[in-house]
């Protein structure tokens, strides 16, 4: 009688002891696994996400679990799940988004951990809302200057028109005035790496970096500018007020707690989080806007009401010009209901019941606003861009509509939300006040931004 081999027994106990633990597991959700160890269903997650997330509800109900590059992640897309990610005390955002962070910005563990809280607070303080306002003259002041550089009429791609005023609008206000490049050359340099490394900041998330050859290019051509320009910044004080920029008092922090070392990977990290969001926010309210004709003729009335017959010369904006034109600010929340980013995360830190199933620790749970936002029993007529919706929401007291989570959930939401809004709302009335805007292309459907053309006859 031949014996078996070492090899067999090996394999047969591999599958005895999977299969123990897919019954051990057997009340956890239905996990989509793919077929590539480690990697599993990256590759099919990662084409389209947001219509991955759609066909796996659709297919196996509102608690699911894609096994992604060595991770489970577990999505709720129903009101309980819901809430267990809302208010749960077993689940963690910090450690969540750790990893990432590292793998972005190259900031280490106890480097995070030792930092995230008191610089959440710092910058909730600094462009929250107690101290917005005092902003508006800083930003109007900012964009008129960039759209000087424009000229008067034109065509260009709506997305680089946004780009061309918010990049240096932004970098001039929370880093140094003058940090932006003025030279053709280098301002086409940083378009370049900069949009390399937000356009591979997702795979940057969850591959290693040696894969992502071109993406390390530029995020260590974005870590260099920082380590060059760092000593300036902490010098430069404003011309009007002699106050401290954003990421003056980040720094402060960062070396009182002695780590020097991080706080070019810092300025990264301000800079991805504040320029990225706000370009294509701005983009899909310019595009919704002006691919309805009514509320941009409403708009339109809204501004000359305010600060007279449109026209190409400089005005003020104030805090009490704002207030008189609500339209704009819920056309910017409206676009960014139905543009939201595609997943908000927590790390699961003790098993969790949703419905019928056990969530165990050390997943990642997930929540994709875009899809909640498309729920009609939270949005009625979800696809549609109806600004008016937002007439409910108590946006005077600072509060959105229920169910809506562009801007994440909890302890740390967004600290620049408010900034970015602002910024935003002026950015779209100096545009529309100065130019008379028209669409030469129809607005894209999802995410690419980049065939759709403005013209300013």
């Amino acid at each position: 009688m031949e014996l078996i081999s070492p090899a067999v027994i090996i394999i047969l106990g591999c599958v005895a002891l999977l299969l123990f633990l897919q019954r051990k597991n057997l009340r956890g959700p239905p996990c989509i696994r793919g077929w590539l160890p480690w990697i599993g269903a990256g590759f099919e997650f990662g084409k389209a996400p947001l219509e991955f997330i759609e066909k796996a509800r659709i297919k196996y109900g509102p608690v699911f679990t894609v096994f992604v590059m060595g991770t489970r992640m577990t999505f709720v897309t129903e009101e309980e799940g819901i809430n267990v990610f809302l208010k749960s005390k077993e689940i963690n955002f910090e450690l969540a988004v750790q990893k990432p962070i590292y793998r972005t910005a190259s900031i280490p563990k106890n480097t995070f951990l030792t930092l995230h809280e008191k610089l959440y607070i710092m910058m909730k303080g600094k462009i929250g809302t107690f101290n917005l306002y005092q902003l508006t003259g800083q930003l109007t002041e900012e964009l008129h200057e960039q759209l000087e550089n424009l000229g008067t009429h034109g065509t260009m791609e709506l997305n680089n028109l946004v780009r061309h005023l918010l990049y240096p609008v932004t970098m001039n206000i929370l880093f140094k005035k003058g940090l932006f490049p003025t030279d053709e050359r280098k301002i086409r340099e940083f378009y370049q790496h900069f949009q390399a490394y937000d356009e591979g900041f997702e795979y940057g998330c969850q591959m290693p970096e040696c894969l992502l050859r071109n993406w390390s290019k530029s995020k260590k051509w974005l870590l260099a500018l920082f380590e060059k320009t760092i000593p300036d910044m902490k010098t430069y004080r404003s011309a009007k007020d002699n106050s401290m920029t954003l990421i003056q008092a980040m720094l402060d922090i960062v070396e009182t707690e002695r780590k020097e070392e991080m706080s070019p990977n810092y300025g990264l990290l301000l800079l991805w989080a504040s320029l990225s969001n706000a370009v294509p926010v701005a983009f899909w309210t310019l595009g919704f806007v002006l691919s309805h004709p009514t509320v941009h003729e409403t708009i339109l009335e809204g501004i000359s009401s305010v600060f007279g017959t449109a026209g190409r010369d400089k005005m003020e904006v104030s805090e009490d010009d704002l207030k008189k034109l609500p339209l704009i600010k819920w056309c910017i929340l409206e676009a960014i209901r139905l543009r939201a980013p595609g997943i908000i995360t927590r790390k699961v830190m003790k098993p969790v019941k949703i419905l019928n199933y056990t969530i165990p620790s050390g997943d990642l749970l997930m929540l994709s606003p875009f899809w909640l936002h498309r729920n009609p029993k939270y949005f009625p007529e979800p696809e549609l861009f109806k600004p008016e919706r937002w007439k409910k929401a108590n946006l005077e007291k600072h509060a959105f509509l229920d169910w809506f989570m562009a801007f994440g959930s909890g302890k740390y939401q967004c600290p620049g939300r408010w900034f970015a809004l602002l910024q935003i709302q002026i950015c779209i009335i100096l545009i529309l006040y100065k130019y008379d805007c028209s669409l030469l292309d129809p607005l894209p459907k999802q995410a690419d931004r980049r065939d759709c053309k403005c013209s300013v006859p």
